[in-house]
């Protein structure tokens, strides 16, 4: 690993291999895996002026000691394009170009099932492998042993078997990637450490990369990525920026010579937690631990350095490796590779532009995984540099989330990203520490649809928390915050404080009711609480249900040009004068979940706090989930658009409740103190009224396709307005519901969800949204001309709604056909109680390569594959549930 990859004098000696330019369009920082494809893809795109910056020697500091692995098939669509594309740089594109070899060898990978849920899960990625031309093959115990002698396969369920899975060499993949990135214009220095970073504010503002510092000189450029690894916080640090990661100790072992093992393919053995790499007649055996070790003073001198191996900790593999290849109990170790790897909160990478200095992008925290996301990960990243945005849905890996929200309400769109952790949580050691050893131990965890994390809970809370703990809440947790998910008549099931799975001297809960109901859904068939989220569906489609949404963000864009900002970022007709007996009007835009309402001026508000609204102005209630994130893109887009207006953030202040149903006018008319009829409050409008004697303000909304109403409450009244809605709906039968009700009354009734139904890299046209975009006024938005360019080419894949007779569970990734070939997958799923069917949302293209009509849609043929097996399936071009829209206007 430490042979020199760049044949430059003065290389390894202390001084940097070449002198460095005065200025650069972008500086790489760090000569791993990410940061050389970064530079790559850069030069490919044809970028001038690419610099990479290497501290000491390419892939001296997590890179070289990668055991370079790359599986195919992962639960996600997005990560799968990734893989493919790594697959192609390393096996196809970097021979091709420099002649060189870069050690890719293609011995195939093999998943071990040890039960049925983990058969079903490697079942799901082999139906959506067949949407991307990926081979895999479903073996039993016996053709298991066929393909690999050695193995005990008394213990199997089946396998997975995948012919194209390879293995990539760090050193050779690294330095090809130089060879190439070089040829292309692009310069790489080793042997020169960053030691600043300056940051400039501008006249607005905004703090902007200016220049990068080293001891051999300045650099002035106006864009760094941090591409450093386990030293990315340090490097974040000199800029001002916050790297949300943690380093801990990886490892793996290398075997002395096993006479069979020879072309063997890797095994990942996941319910034992272990892997076993084919090194040519030997094998490498690592995994993923309960009892990591955190590093927790990262050296900044650390280069090709390894750590003295923990056998205690480490001994939980061997036994696994054992058990699956008995011969591996009278090998010799040759040698023990134990190094630094870094590891994230959620088990995503960190990528994108940071939400505190403009042009400082992040590419690191990849979790063991740099080597196989590197290639797809560094071509999205030097498209995001270079464009302003990836060409991939890349919205989980991003530090800002920045997405296209495009909600199916007739009113508006938005353009909206997000911000992947709030301060509060990344502020929080705790916090970070819990989640991040959580994701590494659940690394080989099977990937079940409605699981929840143990660590890290409790952080955010709001006002009517305790109160519904108390009814029997299964809390869900979104972005720090304690949302209902659904309630269980067995009482009160509270998350108790995380006991790292009995690691490090903890006690492991004993008789923990929230783990337990947790782990009664850890299935692919329909869940035992199956029965009780139907309830909370149905009674508020027959009656009333309330939902407490309290963990929703609430902002005012205020100021004199609040209105030309909003006509900038909302792609429906914002300039509705507000109405003076109502206060305002109102607009929604979900996935996002977002709620706009045009207030007057001076208008007074619920929000105690915040008085009176500013000059003209607009209240926005948006997702908890991606509350922070708008909040980082709108205040973005006000900067750089120069208008004169500012975002107030009042999310902890006011408590939001929702009550849905047939019923629910009845109800609130005993407690507003205002008309809820059609003709006073009509469908889509807002108040400012009284409940309970409480100011708050009511918005006639439906995320469920009900009748309903919101009320925004301060946060102190919320309990008392909460108590007096259910008093007066308890003879009328009202219930709390969760977002699991949430999730299936929304698909059932045809709303668009972000980010399933749509992402980044969905347009309103696809989705069926045209009518959200004020295309026949001559009002500019963001991404009007992008819309109007596809309107004129034409639509080539296009969201479809499916329903299935038979009663079978889904969860998104099924493969749909059409007329006998494969034309697209699903992306959210979820089971319809009022029409009593499975309901799945996809987008479809043709096979032939010609545009996606509707007629093209009504004339297939469908089925959906699930595991492997295919159920007939109906296309719908409306909503199967109350297509004409008559409940929420109040028409029953």
């Amino acid at each position: 690993p430490v042979q020199k990859t760049l044949q430059e004098e003065g290389a390894g000696s202390g001084q940097p291999s070449r002198a460095l330019p005065g200025s650069a369009q972008v500086v790489v920082v760090g000569g791993g895996s990410l940061g050389c494809q970064t530079a790559y893809h850069l030069a490919k795109m044809g970028l001038r002026g690419v610099l990479l910056l290497e501290r000491d020697r390419l892939t001296s500091g997590t890179t070289w000691h990668t055991a370079g692995l790359l599986w195919q098939l992962r639960p996600s669509d997005v990560e799968v394009e990734l893989l493919a594309h790594t697959r192609d740089v390393v096996s196809r594109d970097l021979p091709a170009e420099t002649g060189l070899h870069t050690g890719w060898v293609e011995n195939g990978g093999l998943f071990i099932a040890s039960n049925k849920q983990r058969l079903d899960e490697y079942k799901r990625l082999m139906s959506l492998g067949k949407v991307y031309g990926v081979e895999s093959h479903v073996l039993t115990p016996a053709q298991t042993k066929d393909l690999y002698p050695l193995m005990n396969v008394d213990d199997l369920y089946g396998t997975l078997y995948v012919p194209k899975d390879g293995t990539m060499d760090p050193a050779g993949t690294c330095s090809t990637l130089a060879r190439a990135a070089t040829a292309r214009g692009a310069t790489i220095i080793e042997n020169c450490p960053v030691t600043g970073i300056q940051v400039r504010t501008d006249d607005f503002g905004v703090k902007r990369v200016h220049a990068v510092e080293t001891a051999h000189g300045t650099i002035q450029t106006p864009c760094v990525v941090n591409c450093a690894g386990v030293w990315a916080r340090a490097l974040g640090r000199l800029a001002g920026v916050h790297v949300p990661l943690v380093a801990m100790h990886h490892a793996y072992v290398v075997t002395e010579r096993i006479e069979g093992i020879q072309n063997m393919p890797n095994v990942r053995d996941h319910d034992a937690s272990v892997y076993l790499r084919l090194q040519g007649d030997a094998l490498s055996v690592g995994g993923y631990e309960s009892n990591p070790i955190f590093w927790e003073e990262v050296s900044e001198k650390f280069a090709f350095g390894l750590f003295d191996l923990d056998w205690d900790v480490f001994m939980q593999h061997i036994e696994g490796a054992v058990n699956r290849v008995p011969v591996l109990e009278k090998t010799g170790i040759k040698s023990t590779v134990c190094g630094p790897e870094s590891f994230t909160a959620d088990h995503k990478p960190l990528m994108g532009e940071a939400p505190e200095v403009r042009g400082f992008f992040l590419g690191c925290g990849f979790n063991s995984a740099g080597m196989m996301l590197g290639g797809g990960c560094g071509r999205e990243l030097a498209h995001w540099i270079i464009h302003g945005r990836p060409e991939k849905d890349m919205y989980g890996y991003d530090i800002r989330q920045k997405a296209v929200s495009w909600w199916a309400h007739p009113d508006v769109a938005i353009f909206l990203p997000c911000r992947r952790f709030h301060h509060s949580l990344t502020d929080n050691n705790r916090w970070m520490r819990e989640r991040s050893h959580e994701s590494y131990a659940k690394n080989y965890s099977v990937v079940f649809p409605h699981d929840e994390p143990l660590a890290g809970r409790n952080v955010r809370k709001d006002p009517l928390h305790e109160e519904l703990l108390q009814q029997g809440c299964v809390f869900q947790e979104r972005h720090g915050w304690e949302r209902p998910g659904w309630f269980s008549p067995g009482g009160a099931a509270p998350v108790l404080d995380y006991d790292y799975y009995g690691a490090y001297g903890h006690e492991r809960h004993r008789d923990y009711t929230y783990n337990r109901l947790l782990g009664d859904e850890y299935t692919f068939d329909f869940p035992p609480h199956h029965d009780i989220i139907k309830k909370e569906c149905l009674t508020c489609r027959n009656a009333l249900a309330l939902f407490d949404m309290s963990y929703f963000g609430k902002f005012y864009l205020v100021g004199p040009e609040a209105t030309k900002a909003a006509d900038w970022l909302f792609s429906a007709d914002v300039s509705k004068a507000p109405v003076p007996s109502w206060g305002c009007a109102s607009w929604r835009c979900s996935g996002l979940h977002l709620r706009l309402c045009r207030a007057e001026p001076a208008q007074p508000s619920p929000d105690s706090a915040r008085g009176c609204v500013p000059g003209d102005g607009y209240y926005l209630a948006i997702g908890g989930a991606v509350a922070q994130h708008n909040w980082s893109h709108i205040t973005t887009v006000l900067q750089d658009m120069k208008f004169q207006c500012q975002l107030l953030d009042c999310s902890e202040e006011l408590g939001m409740m929702s009550i849905q149903g047939p019923l629910s006018r009845a109800v609130l008319q005993e407690v507003l103190d205002t008309n809820l009829s059609n003709e006073a409050f009509p469908f889509s409008t807002h108040k400012i009224t009284t409940a309970a004697g409480c100011q708050v303000r009511a918005m006639r909304l439906s995320f469920v396709g009900e009748m309903g109403w919101e009320l925004h409450v301060p946060r102190a009244d919320c309990v008392k307005v909460y108590r007096a809605v259910m008093q007066a709906g308890a003879r009328h039968g009202i219930a709390n519901a969760g977002y699991r009700a949430i999730d299936s009354l929304s698909i059932e009734k045809g709303y668009r969800h972000w980010h399933a139904d749509l992402r980044p890299d969905d347009t309103p046209l696809e989705a069926g949204l045209a009518f959200t975009c004020k295309l026949k006024s001559s009002i500019p938005f963001l991404g009007r001309e992008a819309v109007e360019a596809q309107k004129a080419k034409g639509i080539f894949r296009r969201l479809v709604c499916f329903t299935t007779e038979q009663k079978v569970p889904m969860f998104g990734l099924e493969a749909v056909w059409r007329d006998g070939q494969v034309v697209g997958h699903i992306r959210r799923a979820d089971f319809g109680f009022a029409i009593d069917k499975t309901i799945a949302y996809g987008y479809i293209g043709d096979p032939a390569g010609g545009p996606v009509s509707l007629d093209f849609v009504k004339s297939g043929s469908y089925e959906l594959e699930r595991m492997g097996v295919t159920f007939p399936a109906r296309a719908h071009t409306k909503s199967p549930f109350d297509p004409d829209n008559k409940r929420v206007k109040g028409f029953y």
